[in-house]
């Protein structure tokens, strides 16, 4: 550590220039270093750390597309490491997903350890929803029947056997865990609280800036900490951080929508009447408050009655997001006096249990939200229907998102970096390249040159389109589904199975998982699906295993890393492309001059760049990138085709499966082992 104290004793009263020269001059040291350590620097990893330094010397936002393979993470913790020594303040860190933050934490010990950073005190902090909440799995557990799995589960929660979801091997479904997961926390009123993780996570994540180094959370934390902050109320997250840096920023737009988003259900709906009356009635014993509130239910009875019945005609397919058919036979003005009422009520209630009555408020608030938007009365918003865990659910979100971001994160009081190893489109200048999440993040700052791969996909790699694979129509499902699985059959023979395959469809792999397992397609590899929940930590060791077939969507088009001859081929079923009746991509589109090609081909490259990239891993990785959509055919000529090529970085493309067969036997892929 002699080093760095020798860098920073005078960094406290050091003018902007000197502080610059330090930092730089620190960067250089830690880079010179690598070899003793037994690390080496990746091509474009330095450049990535000057250019962190320079946004944070100079107060300013950076945008850095980082290619897989350059080190990324390593590349914005060693100038994070160098800042929080100079400035006493935490560093946000924020990621897409649970295993990225665990994995930065990994980083974040290794590196400063190797460094002489011997105290880094740092937290990972997750969404309520994945720790296990001892308060409500007490009320779950049931002496008289011991052994049913809910019970079973509540116990081992009690006896201190699970403290978050990822302790349980195997995984769990997400109806099951919400039993037993944290809602509604009673934060300093629980009787757990000194045993509880969660408890102890949002202490540490809410310290004082003098009290702790590193905050790693994922984005719809951070997301909800800038809400409560632009509402006036307390954050969750540290004040005054010395530098945000967002992971994975290709997914920041999405995580926003799902942070703002309101969710209804009926129960939910009755539960929030119920609280909100339980509370009114300590303090007041007017007998309208239960005229009000049974109104309200049958008007929302009524509601979700007609959103049932919209399900059942238009939705396709479990989570589809539907149009909501006009109301009639409610009177929205009269329930909105009513919730108004209680609104108000519960704004002059005092009680100990404030938080309690906060929450409560909050949600009636949210009630109010929903009916002015039924009743067409807040322009502003979207609104649709799904099917989640079963219930019919009414959401609402605002339809820009732009603006919430550019006043609460991009405002200038902290240096926001943006990175991902997918930020850009086709484009001469840099703004042109990174000019589709600009405008959907509402992003104010730098543009930093982009840090290609180092792997050679050149010589190691090829990428095949199919030709003759029927364009996908609803109408004609079923015809292309047997097409594309007798091609995907014969290119995973090709590999030896050792494939991973992509779908964007949940409905479609069911379909190709049932036929491989039905026993009329023989193949001479094992065929394993993704299990459902947050890890899928399993059923990649029992792929890796069996070297056989992955059939995956959702959460393996990014984030998964297998390394090695374990994957030799990645399948992309069909083109990423976002639903065109999906309501958010229906406004995107409505307020875009060419729709396609502003909105749904930049959407789907970006989904499409993060599932190609599961291939190549290390500078030593052989594969191939089979593309099951003949829309991407030179024959069907898409005006995207040449977009689609020269963003991913396959340089050989072919769509004769010999020229893929001669190239995986000259590469020796299918002797791999």
């Amino acid at each position: 550590m002699n080093w760095l104290n020798e860098l920073y004793k005078s960094q406290k009263h050091e003018p902007k220039k000197d502080l610059e020269r330090s930092l730089v001059e620190g960067v250089f040291r830690v880079y010179d270093r690598f070899p003793r350590m037994g690390l080496r620097e990746r091509i474009g990893q330095q450049d990535m750390s000057l250019d962190i330094t320079d946004a944070y010397v100079n107060g300013r936002n950076a945008m850095i597309e980082a290619g897989v393979g350059i080190g990324k993470s390593f590349g914005y913790l060693i100038p994070s490491l160098l800042i929080n020594q100079v400035s006493h303040q935490p560093i946000i860190i924020a990621t897409s997903s649970i295993q990225l933050s665990e994995q930065i934490h990994k980083d974040l010990r290794v590196i400063g350890s190797r460094l002489g950073f011997t105290t880094v005190r740092s937290v990972v902090g997750k969404g309520m929803g994945q720790y296990a909440c001892r308060n409500r799995a007490s009320e779950l557990f049931k002496p008289e029947e011991p052994t049913s799995p809910l019970s079973t589960l509540a116990q081992r929660v009690i006896n201190y056997e699970i403290d978050e979801r990822a302790d349980i091997q195997g995984g769990i479904s997400d109806a099951e865990w919400s039993n037993v997961s944290v809602k509604d926390c009673k934060f300093e009123r629980c009787h757990y609280k000194n045993a509880c993780l969660f408890y102890d996570m949002r202490a540490k994540i809410n310290a004082k800036p003098n009290e702790i180094d590193f905050i790693i959370v994922n984005q719809d934390l951070l997301i909800r900490d800038l809400m409560k902050k632009k509402e006036g109320t307390r954050g969750i997250i540290t004040e005054r951080p010395a530098l945000v840096i967002i992971d994975e920023a290709h997914n920041l737009e999405a995580k926003v929508r799902d942070a703002r988003t309101l969710e209804f259900t009926f129960r939910g709906i009755c539960r929030t009447l119920d609280d909100a009356v339980q509370l009114l009635m300590k303090q007041s014993m007017d007998k309208s408050l239960h005229s009000q509130s049974k109104f309200i239910k049958r008007c929302a009875e009524l509601i979700f009655k007609q959103i049932d019945a919209d399900l059942l005609r238009d939705a396709k397919q479990d989570n589809d997001r539907i149009k909501i058919s006009e109301i009639q036979g409610i009177s929205f003005r009269q329930v909105s006096q009513y919730l108004k009422d209680l609104s108000l009520r519960l704004s002059v209630l005092t009680s100990r249990n404030e938080r309690e009555i906060d929450d409560v408020y909050e949600a009636m608030n949210g009630l109010i939200s929903l009916i002015n938007v039924l009743a067409n009365e807040k322009e502003n918003n979207l609104i649709w229907a799904s099917r989640t865990l079963r219930a019919a659910t009414i959401s609402i979100c605002p339809k820009d998102i732009s603006q919430f971001l550019k006043h609460t994160l991009f405002n200038g009081k902290t240096s926001v970096v943006l990175t991902s190893a997918t930020m850009c489109q086709g484009g001469e200048s840099l703004e042109e390249q990174y000019s589709y999440l600009t405008q959907s993040l509402g992003y104010r700052g730098d543009y930093m040159d982009r840090k290609p791969s180092p792997f050679d996909y050149t010589s190691h790699a090829m990428m095949y389109i199919s030709n003759h694979v029927p364009q996908y129509h609803h109408e004609q499902r079923d015809l292309y589904l047997e097409a594309a699985c007798q091609e995907m059959i014969q290119l995973c023979n090709l590999t030896q199975g050792r494939t991973l395959v992509l779908f964007s469809a949940k409905e479609d792999m069911k379909v190709i998982h049932k036929k491989l397992i039905s026993g009329v397609s023989k193949h001479p590899w094992a065929v394993h699906v993704q299990k459902e929940g947050s890890s899928q930590d399993g059923v990649i060791a029992e792929f890796r295993a069996s070297k056989g077939v992955l059939l995956s969507t959702g959460v393996f088009w990014e984030g998964v890393n297998i390394e090695g001859p374990d994957l030799s081929q990645v399948i992309v079923f069909r083109l990423p492309f976002p639903v065109p009746s999906d309501p958010i991509y229906e406004y995107k589109a409505s307020i875009s001059e060419n729709s396609f090609m502003e909105v749904f081909v930049p959407d789907m490259l970006l989904r499409l760049r993060q599932g190609t990239g599961r291939l190549i891993r290390s500078e030593t990785d052989l594969g191939v990138l089979s593309i099951l959509d003949s829309r991407l055919s030179a024959a069907a000529n898409k005006n995207y085709r040449e977009q689609v090529l020269e963003t991913l970085p396959f340089k050989k493309v072919t769509e004769d499966f010999s020229v893929l067969k001669k190239f995986v036997q000259e590469k020796g892929i299918q002797r791999q082992v």
